[in-house]
């Protein structure tokens, strides 16, 4: 019998634009619709650079606690999500 996968999903920061879906020690984090960051075991946390808004820079220092040296740039971090995604299945 296949496990049914653990899902959860929930808001962060202020506001309801601000949201994680976490599958299978997987979390994707959204702004609005736009995944910007991403954590698993294998690679930890992983966060875009703000090429967006305001609003959204808001959400990214909520993901990371403002952090921005640590941030990726669009390119290597849409790389590494699509990697992150092929390789556990999603």
């Amino acid at each position: 019998m296949e496990q049914e996968p653990n899902l959860n999903i929930g808001n962060y920061g202020r506001g309801n634009n601000g949201r994680f879906v976490e599958i299978n020690n997987t979390t994707l984090y959204f702004s609005y619709n736009t995944i910007v960051a991403f954590s698993t075991p294998e690679t930890g946390l992983k966060v875009c650079k703000n090429v967006w808004s305001t609003t959204t820079g808001g959400h990214l220092n909520a993901i990371d606690g403002g952090d921005k040296g640590g941030r990726l740039n669009r390119d290597e971090f849409v790389r590494q999500l699509n990697k992150a995604i092929e390789e556990r299945g999603l």
